[in-house]
């Protein structure tokens, strides 16, 4: 463990501060720290915690949260980033004696240990995502240390311990872990369904062992529960609301949220709003669509492109607050009331929509829709307001009545094109670079649409009186049900942009394609040390093979014992073999020889814990196959921790019958041949300069060993 803990430290805090620049997703991670510094609310797709502790290891350590991380290169200069590099890199540098302890709990072997943490520890590609301002570490840091205290559950459980202090501080560490896993991405529930399995295998056998009353199980079945389901729901939910709490200033991810979860934040225009309660024909409103992380309606003076309808203005929805949201709402037969006439808008009023900025009005006809087909598409059309009958639209309260009056903020409205029938929606699709990439609207022809709903946000009119909107924020557990509402259509909505490079899952284990972190001076390049991938990939095949091969002995030696147990004539059992290579009784007295003190042979436990990381493995990237949103290299690591483990657990398996001095020469080979090729690869960590790989005066030339590898 010592060792480990030297090693692991020495790789990850060397150069830990280079380069002094931007690398990769830390102008996301790194800008979120600092709003949570000015506590400027912001949305992301994932859930809060490790932004929030990115945050505080920056504002502990003296970063003042104005530094713009604005894009990957840019210089920190004289910023303090330092402080929120070393505490991601601390987390993820703790993984790997994490992961020995593991290893050698699930198979009493200091060498299987200390091999599956070097293939932790010199692997170039977990280096290089330990040393950054990410998630990542953080996100790994706490996925370990939930398998970690699994282990020890189950360790102290089975050495009797069980209600004990010991037993209590690892269910309670667990339960935390798992909890904080989650709390930083939502993959975090891979490894929480891990925990589950093994938990309710571990409680299927407790139930089986007759040597225990039934009540034992029921008394094991609570407290999990409390520690495993309810501590780490309960400690979820606290750290939303400290999120909400700290982040109670407007930001420019306020667009998502509703209007009445942006009525809670300083400085947002709905924030103690005093503004009409009714809307009325000459109000300028801001028109939002009502579905979860709907944006505003919106126009800008760009026509839609040929080939996708008629070449009018664009109309879409923007999330983000400006004076292109604005409309003026207008009778529909006149072009304004006089002056000083008020008429309030109605349950089933026509009306027109002016946009406030170019003076067309909101269109439709029966041209289709530039991205949803079966849609009708939806334009400006006009010249200073007035156009034709296809810019009438009728306005209906969902589950109004007759002369029901439309509120601001709180009427759930449709907007009913007068003669083509179809609802005004927000289709969810995102238009190409032409529409900026905004959300399309259409007019769906089917009006029972759900996203066809909308309600009027900010709402001016000089005739109507104001009145306080602060009635109407909602309380914590609204805005938390709202903002994991937000979060999973922000994850099902993040598609690849043109251009990008993304990767796909059969890539990962392969390491077909890694990623550039940083620009061409200084180059970082996340991509896995190839030994270690490749041989990861062929120790997982053997596991299966010597899984299924064991399988089989186990069935036919429960074959023989049924045979013996019928009273077969002495001379049938004599010959009786499991197989052609195990004569009958060998494995027996094999596995009477080598049983440990749990009751189990060392191979069984051996091919117990593989089986358990095996199907971490499992977890961690089947999944990822069925996701429709974008992917990355990065994406497969969590994955590759459990391969990495069982490596280490299967090359103690297959060597244990050699002789003692054996076993520990090709061990030392096998870590010789990772510190080499560590030493050779570390430069994609560490820094590259100079020519690329590609041109034969490159120092690492010899090393593209693929052409895909693009350093």
């Amino acid at each position: 463990m010592g060792a480990v803990l030297l090693i692991t430290f020495a790789t990850r805090f060397y150069k830990v501060t280079e380069p002094d620049h931007i690398c990769w997703d830390e102008t996301h991670f790194g800008k979120m720290g600092s709003w949570y510094i000015n506590r400027t609310f912001f949305f992301d797709v994932h859930p809060p915690l490790g932004k929030m502790l990115i945050g505080l290891s920056g504002y502990l350590t003296g970063y003042n949260g104005t530094f713009p991380f604005e894009k990957p290169g840019d210089k920190y200069n004289e910023t303090r980033y330092q402080g929120m590099r070393y505490f991601c890199t601390t987390l993820g540098a703790l993984i790997m004696p994490m992961g020995f302890d593991t290893v050698y709990d699930l198979t009493r072997s200091h060498e299987a240990a200390l091999l599956s943490a070097a293939y932790l520890i010199f692997d170039v590609g977990m280096l290089t995502l330990n040393q950054y301002i990410l998630l990542d570490p953080i996100l790994l840091f706490f996925m370990m240390g939930s398998v970690w205290g699994m282990v020890k559950i189950s360790k102290c459980t089975a050495a009797g311990g069980s209600y004990t202090a010991r037993w209590w501080l690892w269910l309670l560490l667990t339960g935390t872990m798992l909890s904080c896993t989650i709390s930083v991405k939502f993959v975090g529930l891979f490894v929480v369904l891990l925990v589950g399995l093994h938990t309710a295998s571990e409680l299927w056998m407790i139930l089986g062992d007759l040597r225990k009353p039934i009540v034992e199980t029921g008394k094991q079945i609570a407290c999990r529960a409390v520690a495993l389901i309810i501590w780490p729901i309960l400690l979820y939910t606290f750290f939303f609301y400290i999120h909400l709490s700290v982040l109670n200033r407007s930001g420019n991810g306020d667009g998502f949220y509703s209007s009445a979860f942006q009525s809670r934040l300083i400085g947002n225009s709905l924030y103690n709003a005093s503004m009409p309660r009714d809307v009325a024909y000459g109000s300028l409103v801001t028109i939002k669509n009502h579905k979860t992380g709907g944006g505003y309606l919106h126009s800008h003076a760009h026509l839609y492109p040929k080939g996708s309808g008629a070449r009018q203005q664009q109309i879409t929805t923007y999330t983000h607050k400006d004076d292109n949201n604005i409309w003026l709402i207008k009778p529909y037969n006149k072009p304004a009331l006089p002056k000083d006439e008020l008429r309030l808008l109605q349950h089933g009023d026509l009306l027109r929509l002016e946009h406030l900025v170019t003076k067309r009005n909101l269109h439709s006809h029966s041209e289709p829709a530039p991205m949803t087909k079966k849609h009708l598409q939806v334009t400006g059309y006009g010249e200073l307001g007035v156009g034709d009958a296809n810019d009438v639209w009728r306005v209906l309260i969902v589950g109004g009545k007759p002369n029901e009056t439309i509120h601001t903020v709180t009427s759930r409205l449709m907007f009913v094109h007068y003669l083509q029938n179809c609802a005004l929606t927000s289709s969810g699709k995102q238009l190409p670079k032409w529409g900026f990439e905004q959300q399309e609207v259409s007019c769906n022809l089917n009006v029972r649409d759900k996203n066809a709903q909308w309600n009027v946000e900010d709402n001016q009119h000089k005739l109507l009186p104001s009145v306080s909107f602060s009635i109407y924020a909602p309380g914590f557990f609204a805005r938390f049900l709202e903002s994991h509402a937000v979060m999973l259509q922000g994850n099902a909505g993040l598609k690849p942009k043109e251009g990008e490079i993304t990767s796909q899952p059969w890539q990962w284990p392969i390491n077909y394609r890694g990623q550039f972190f940083s620009g061409t001076s200084y180059r970082i390049y996340l991509l896995g040390n190839p030994i270690i991938w490749w041989s990861n990939l062929i120790f997982l095949l053997l596991f299966v093979v010597v899984f299924l091969y064991n399988a089989v002995l186990e069935q036919r030696r429960a074959g023989q014992a049924a045979l013996h147990a019928t009273g077969q004539p002495e001379e049938l059992a004599a010959t009786t073999e499991l197989c052609s290579c195990c004569p009958a009784g060998s494995d027996q007295q094999k596995s009477a020889e080598d049983t440990t003190t749990t009751g189990l042979s060392d191979s069984a436990m051996s091919l117990r814990a593989a089986a358990w990381l095996f199907i971490g493995w499992l977890l961690h990237y089947l999944p990822f196959w069925a996701m429709g949103r974008v992917l990355y290299f990065h994406h497969y690591f969590p994955a590759l921790i459990f391969n990495s483990l069982l490596t280490g657990i299967m090359f103690n398996y297959i060597i244990r019958s050699l002789p003692r001095w054996l076993q520990h020469v090709l061990l030392g080979t096998l870590l010789s041949v990772l510190v080499y090729s560590f030493v050779l690869f570390s430069p994609l960590a560490y820094g590259m300069s100079g020519p690329l790989a590609n041109e034969p005066n490159s120092t690492m030339h010899n090393l593209k060993w693929l052409a895909t590898w693009e350093f």
